[in-house]
């Protein structure tokens, strides 16, 4: 008997999707479309599979969260995906085995999973090559467990840090946010689907220019700012990185919903980019077009929308794309040929991963989980020392080692929770518990209910006991000294005890990430000052008073307003969220084991007045017309994009390019400087290249990164970084809306941030006005000679 076409993996998979896609009834082309939490299914005894009949008799697109939702191990993860994709295959009429994804933004959210770095800490990086170590481990543990479909990178572009969610973005610059979301896809994908996890985009497009700083709000920007920032990354992930997921804001852009968006999701995304992947919805986004952004009373309306747009998947469970949309089907109110392009695109994905042919996985052994943990460690030590950033440093900075007492304070220098980063597993857990005692004011959960979380605390390390490892010959004494939020005088006066009596203070203050009611920061935990919550100012303002050098360690997904920190602690290192890592890196570089290297990926505020803030402002802006500076404060930023100090010195000179003039028709510049470590001890620089159009059109940022690249220095040597600039790196959207390269005067500066660029160069665009309708060139190619 011969094979149906759609299972004969010998075929092309167009011909399958078509064969297959021609044999499917309507509700099986919804079933398609939808998903569920895999929660709904767990039972204790293993897959309850009448629920699952209940929910999937036709079949499913995706299965939300397996390992996400669940405290169920890797092996169990593994046993509990098998089971569902074996019932699927087995007892529905086609047998479509399901899409199963997780959250993966800094590590796979996974009972048993490391928690790395949090994105705006990757960034801190600026090294490529950190985050495609990370994403490399994920993608082999959500291989593992049978998860083939991530949600992550975000591309964000974040520059007013009210918002919680700036923690999940590489920070406010869109260069940087594609070079390293564009190794996070490499990696995570690889070569070829058949062996990889499909990537997510998140969150096409305005999610971090949220008004207010208030999540899902509106964003307000024209169509030049978002073709030359807010879209570029993404386009670079689509056309670079051949990205195969992306996911829609929650925000509407002058007025359209993204998830309404054909101009966004059809036109620009499918259209002009050529991307050819899946479009999931963000956990409710389809509903909300009714619910939240009130474009209409009607689900089924709501869900033609999104279909018209372009979304070919509901998550996190089945409710628009259910029901009210077979409804609108059956009343002629939808175009069955949209339901047909959006099924044909989910199965097509499901070709390309080969689960069609082979949905089940080998269940990890205890050899092969040890293997992975130990290249998870590997790479999770080394992205959070690499993250850290030394903003000031008066030469307290390393530590002695002779030290007689260390005084350790703060509320989180003894707290393993709050180093983890609000996509982690045991946050999210919280959160879902929190959820089912009647918070979910947005449905997530729906009529399901989650375990409760387990215990993931015991035997990760705290930033106390990391130091106490790191200096063992000095006592370090602990005081907790404040809440985060909270705290009352008796610990402040204990902490300002052990302060007087210590020959260093090291204060670790900050904020908590999570989407709980006690967290400060993350998804959903929005502000409007930034200032350090509760007590913890007057805390570190009585330490200080001691008279004993303060040495602040900020803990926080987001910049905060540190002026009065500046001026009076003798030292202060960013450490972001740094997960499980962050104990070890952080004492590390205390102790001078790890010689700081990350720079900001954000520009630093000193009041909340001035966001939001960024380097890339139009000539007229970044200060005001005629004075400069505010009635009440400099408009300078505290610290600027860019930064960051070592406890070695640098030198980057002798800038020279090997052409002055290049044809707007295509053309590239090398251009070389040498960098020296002129200082006593090995350490990483950043050298950072910007370019500015001297006359351009339309008005233009007064400097935009253009490339970067980090390389380590022994004492004395000497190394020459190359950039390789193409024309096309000069290209923007001009006073017609189309992309060109202009002919006429350009500069190229390079340095250690963007506002130390000692070096140099005018170039000349020479020839007509080109415009960029193919653009090939997103990153500039880096060498070190």
């Amino acid at each position: 008997m011969s094979l149906a076409p759609y299972r004969d993996p010998a075929r092309p998979n167009d011909e399958r999707v078509a064969d297959l896609l021609g044999r499917m009834t309507r509700e099986e082309k919804l079933a398609q479309l939808g998903s569920f939490w895999a929660f709904e299914v767990v039972a204790t005894a293993g897959l309850d599979s009448d629920r699952l009949r209940a929910l999937a008799g036709d079949g499913i697109g995706q299965v939300t969260r397996l390992a996400g939702s669940t405290n169920l191990g890797p092996a169990e993860v593994a046993e509990m995906a098998n089971a569902i994709q074996r019932q699927l295959v087995e007892e529905t009429r086609l047998g479509i085995p399901a899409i199963i994804h997780e959250e993966s933004l800094h590590g796979l959210m996974a009972w048993a999973a490391p928690c790395f770095q949090q994105s705006i800490g990757a960034a801190a990086a600026f090294d490529p090559e950190a985050v495609t170590a990370m994403a490399a481990t994920i993608r082999q543990r959500m291989l593992l467990t049978g998860a083939r479909l991530a949600l992550g990178p975000v591309f964000d572009i974040a520059r007013d840090p009210r918002w919680g969610r700036m923690e999940e973005t590489y920070g406010e610059d869109p260069y940087l946010s594609a070079a390293l979301g564009c190794a996070y896809v490499e990696a995570l994908q690889g070569a070829d689907l058949g062996d990889g996890v499909i990537a997510t985009a998140k969150h096409i497009v305005g999610h971090g220019l949220a008004e207010g700083g208030l999540n899902q709000a509106p964003a307000h920007a024209g169509p030049r700012e978002l073709r030359d920032e807010q879209l570029f990354p993404f386009e670079a992930a689509v056309r670079h990185a051949g990205i195969a997921g992306v996911m829609p804001a929650y925000c509407d852009v002058d007025g359209v919903p993204c998830h309404a968006s054909a101009e966004l999701l059809t036109d620009i995304l499918r259209g002009e980019w050529g991307f050819d992947g899946i479009v999931a919805s963000d956990y409710m986004g389809v509903e909300m077009l009714s619910t939240a952004h009130r474009l209409t009373g009607d689900l089924g309306e709501a869900a033609r929308l999104a279909l018209a747009a372009g979304v070919d998947a509901e998550l996190p469970r089945t409710v628009a794309f259910g029901p009210p949309l077979a409804r609108a089907l059956a009343e002629g109110r939808v175009d069955e040929r949209l339901l047909d392009a959006a099924v044909g695109r989910v199965l097509r994905m499901k070709f390309r991963l080969g689960i069609m042919d082979e949905p089940l996985v080998d269940i990890p052994s205890v050899a092969a989980l040890e293997r992975l943990a130990a290249a998870e460690s590997e790479a999770a030590q080394s992205l959070a020392e690499r993250s850290l950033v030394l903003l000031e440093n008066d030469g307290v900075l390393p530590l002695a080692p002779d030290l007689r007492r260390v005084a350790l304070i703060g509320p989180i220098a003894d707290s393993a929770r709050d180093l983890l980063g609000d996509y982690s597993h045991l946050i999210h857990m919280e959160t879902l518990q929190e959820m089912r005692r009647g918070v979910d004011a947005l449905g997530v959960i729906g009529d399901g209910e989650a375990a409760p979380p387990g215990d993931e605390l015991s035997g990760r390390q705290t930033i106390l006991d990391a130091l106490r490892a790191a200096l063992p010959a000095t006592e370090v004494v602990h005081a907790r000294g404040s809440g985060i939020s909270s705290g009352i005088d008796d610990e402040l006066q204990a902490a300002v005890a052990i302060a007087r009596d210590a020959d260093v203070v090291i204060a670790v203050l900050g904020e908590r990430s999570g989407l709980t009611l006690d967290s400060t920061t993350g998804e959903f935990r929005d502000r409007t000052g930034l200032g350090l919550l509760g007590r913890q100012q007057e805390l570190l303002e009585a330490v200080v008073a001691t008279g004993t050098p303060v040495v602040l360690v900020v803990v926080s997904g987001r910049p905060l307003a540190l002026e009065w920190a500046a001026e009076h602690c003798a030292a202060i290192l960013l450490g972001w969220v740094p997960g499980d890592a962050g104990p070890e890196a952080i004492a590390g570089a205390l102790s001078g084991v790890v010689n700081p290297g990350g720079k900001l990926p954000v520009t630093m505020l000193r009041q909340v007045g001035q966001l939001p803030l960024t380097y890339r402002h139009h000539p007229t802006g970044g200060h005001s017309h005629p004075t400069g500076d505010y009635v009440d404060a400099s408009v300078a930023p505290l610290w600027p994009f860019g930064h960051g100090r070592s406890y070695t010195t640098f030198a980057i000179d002798h800038l020279r390019v090997d052409r002055s003039v290049l044809e707007t028709s295509g053309d590239q510049v090398a251009i070389r400087v040498d960098v020296t470590n002129t200082g006593p001890r090995t350490g990483d620089e950043v050298v950072q290249l910007y370019v500015r159009d001297e006359e351009a059109t339309v008005a233009r940022p007064v400097r935009e990164l253009r490339g970067f690249r980090r390389l380590r220095l022994e004492p004395g040597e000497c190394r020459t970084v190359v950039f390789r600039l193409s024309t096309e790196q000069f290209s923007y959207v001009g006073a017609d809306l189309r992309r060109v390269v202009e002919p006429g005067r350009v500069s190229v500066q390079v340095g250690r941030s963007s506002a130390d660029l000692p070096l140099t160069a005018e170039l000349h665009l020479q020839g007509p006005v080109i415009e960029l309708v193919e653009r090939k060139h997103y990153l500039t190619e880096t060498a070190v000679e």
